[in-house]
């Protein structure tokens, strides 16, 4: 019973930090993401483990709670994979993404080697990839939000979504070429679409609701959820099938916003213990981890920005550097994996996070709420993602 009133009071702090987030002007990830590194470590702290004599593995234990886990990151996971379908590869997209994806990840590699305890080559690869990682959903949500030339924010979508796809698609190989069957069963789902479509069957929601009823399968089963994601979802788009969202897009938005985002941020960090954490990892592995991987990933944005042609006159590469520099909703539900699969530790985890909060709030704290060069903006009404 005291679980039940736990995670209810905890979705009811998220909506309250999401509204008043909201009311400032905050888009709701930024909200969510402070208070699940602030607030409910807090609340852990000073409250729940002392009063209510509960500790994080004992909250994480009803199976009715798993099996919402299991719902929730299936659902994320499917929306951030989702933009494999929009993925659109052109010569400046692919020359941002290139160093955009490649510095941090040599970074990353390097710091899980020299400056982490040792650890499986599987953790060292997860880490470099973390560096390297960029919110799709945040990235164009901000962007949406500041009102960004349409053709620049479409390029940036793209270069995110060629550095997601990598990452993903690296981590699910790695994964899988440890367990061969891990790899082969998830192969076998993702050519689903093809046999749908040999059975002359064209309805998109069909193959859409198949995509996330596996995907809970995949991920309850602890089979690699992310190969199956990929592949299936690149049949898709060969066979020219769009995504169909199982629920209207304010349905889902609010679904994820209010329940699915919460309970993932909060499945993660009630399951550390902040003494023992912060008693395994030193002064210099925290600043480390939340320095590098934001400076490799700046470095490696403008590399990039810079041997592409500018996306309009007077177009800053340093304001873009700073928002491919996001983190936000595709670094929570990874470093969520890694942990469930402790490929990471707990400490690594909560500095990540940080990192991730930090990472995700600089172009707000640089200033960039506005529109760059307003009067110069065409208002053209094409999606993004297109």
């Amino acid at each position: 019973m005291l679980s039940l009133l736990f995670w209810l009071m905890a979705l009811a702090l998220f909506a309250l930090a999401t509204r008043l987030g909201r009311r400032f002007g905050v888009i709701p990830i930024v909200s969510q993401l402070l208070l699940a590194s602030i607030g409910l470590p807090l609340l852990m702290l000073l409250w729940v483990e002392p009063h209510w004599q509960l500790s994080g593995a004992q909250l994480v234990t009803p199976v009715w709670l798993k099996s919402l886990y299991s719902l929730s990151f299936a659902l994320l996971l499917g929306h951030i994979l989702s933009d494999v379908i929009d993925l659109r590869i052109d010569r400046q997209s692919l020359k941002i993404a290139v160093p955009s994806f490649a510095v941090p990840f040599v970074c990353g590699l390097a710091c899980a080697v020299w400056l982490l305890p040792a650890q499986p080559w599987l953790s060292s690869l997860a880490v470099g990839l973390v560096f390297a990682i960029t919110a799709i959903p945040v990235l164009f949500l901000y962007l949406r939000h500041i009102d960004y030339p349409p053709a620049a924010a479409r390029r940036l979508v793209q270069s995110a979504i060629l550095i997601d796809l990598t990452c993903w698609s690296l981590f699910g190989l790695a994964q899988g070429s440890l367990n061969l069957n891990s790899l082969l069963l998830p192969l076998a789902g993702a050519l689903l679409p093809l046999l749908l479509r040999g059975l002359r069957i064209r309805q998109p929601l069909c193959y859409s609701l198949s995509f996330f009823a596996l995907l809970v399968v995949a991920e309850h089963y602890h089979l690699n959820a992310l190969i199956f994601g990929v592949g299936y979802l690149l049949c898709m788009a060969w066979l020219k099938v769009p995504l169909a969202m199982p629920l209207k897009a304010a349905w889902l938005e609010a679904l994820q916003t209010h329940f699915a985002v919460p309970l993932i941020l909060t499945f993660g960090i009630v399951q550390i213990n902040l003494h023992s954490a912060l008693n395994t990892i030193s002064a210099l592995q925290i600043a480390a981890l939340l320095l590098l991987p934001m400076a490799s990933k700046l470095l490696g944005n403008w590399l990039g920005l810079s041997w592409a042609t500018p996306s309009f006159a007077g177009a800053s590469k340093w304001r873009e550097s700073l928002l491919l520099n996001i983190r936000g909703l595709s670094e929570i539900v990874f470093l969520n994996l890694l942990l469930q699969q402790q490929l990471i530790s707990p400490a690594l985890y909560f500095a990540l996070m940080l990192m991730g909060l930090i990472a995700t709030l600089l172009p707000a704290l640089a200033g960039m709420n506005k529109p760059p060069l307003k009067s110069a903006v065409t208002r053209d009404k094409e999606p993004l993602c297109q």
